[in-house]
């Protein structure tokens, strides 16, 4: 009977240990442990219920996957959706941030990303905040595993993977559409026009070129040597764009005022009234609105396709 009694005590015992290892169990089973673009280990107890964003194009992911209501902070470049800007604001103006506006919002996820440096990071892990630092997308295929990195981050896995499923579709529909078509049209993007005589523009590389050539036309840009580079106005008189697409048209630059420039008269773009308003956050954020601006991209460039 005493070995009985004994036996039944010690599984009672080994049970209850047993019960009380089952929340920690279930908390390990919701952890997420992942390496960043900084090559450091970032742990998670759980999916991030209050995230600071640290730049637009994370801004534009959070919200894009689900993970809106999750956000408490964001960066005072980040504006789309219109909804973020009744969030806190933590600065960023010329790369300053607010660390004690981001510390107040006791945020438990910090996503900063290639326009942060590893010392902002470090600073906020010194003051004991989690960040996760998120490396751009170089090709246009590289935005897929940043919005599965997010849905991963924020717990919005199916959302990210759905969301995902839905660019590569789109993207398939604009690279089809054009590709019957033989005709390329040269097109130059201008980021920044206040000085005409050498204008800014988008050079190799960068994702205005490779939407350019998915919309199927051809970047004055590509034959620059660097990502962002001053064409002189020789170098586009020769090049003769059949196209001219406003990059800074959020800054005032109007089709009416490159029309009026003083040696841009002959170019088949002026003569022809093909210059265009381009709402340059499609093009320059590494988020999803990369598929709006190349579907608005190839709907410029070849019209007769998509009536």
């Amino acid at each position: 009977m005493k070995k009985f009694l004994h036996v039944s005590l010690l599984f009672l015992l080994l049970a209850s240990l047993l019960a009380g290892c089952a929340a920690p169990a279930s908390q390990i089973a919701n952890a997420i442990q992942m390496v960043d673009g900084l090559e450091r280990s970032v742990s998670l107890d759980e999916p991030a219920q209050r995230i600071v964003s640290m730049a637009p194009s994370v801004t534009e992911l959070l919200f894009a996957v689900g993970a809106g209501d999750q956000v408490v902070g964001r960066d005072s470049f980040s504006n789309y959706p219109e909804s973020v800007l009744d969030l806190a604001d933590i600065g960023g103006s010329m790369g300053d941030y607010s660390f004690e506006a981001i510390t107040s919002l006791n945020p438990d996820l910090v996503i900063a990303t290639e326009i942060n440096t590893p010392e902002q990071v470090k600073s906020l892990e010194d003051l004991g905040i989690t960040v996760y630092y998120l490396s751009n997308p170089v090709q246009f295929d590289d935005l897929y595993p940043c919005i599965e990195t997010i849905g991963l981050l924020t717990g919005h896995e199916q959302q990210a993977a759905e969301l995902t499923a839905s660019l590569k579709t789109r993207v398939e529909k604009v690279t089809q559409t054009v590709a019957v078509s033989s005709y390329a049209p040269v097109v130059f993007y201008e980021l920044d026009g206040s000085d005409p005589a050498k204008p800014w523009t988008a050079g190799p590389g960068t994702f205005v070129d490779q939407m350019i050539q998915m919309a199927g036309g051809i970047n004055v840009g590509a034959s620059m040597q660097d990502a962002w580079a001053q064409i002189s106005l020789e170098q586009l008189l020769v090049a003769d764009p059949d196209l001219i697409l406003l990059g800074d048209a959020a800054y005032g630059m109007t089709p009416d005022q490159v029309a009026a420039r003083n040696g841009w008269q002959t170019l088949k773009a002026i003569e022809n009234g093909n210059i265009y308003e381009f709402n340059d956050d499609l093009a320059s954020r590494p988020g999803p609105r990369l598929v709006d601006g190349l579907e608005e991209l190839a709907k410029i460039l070849h019209p007769e396709l998509f009536e």
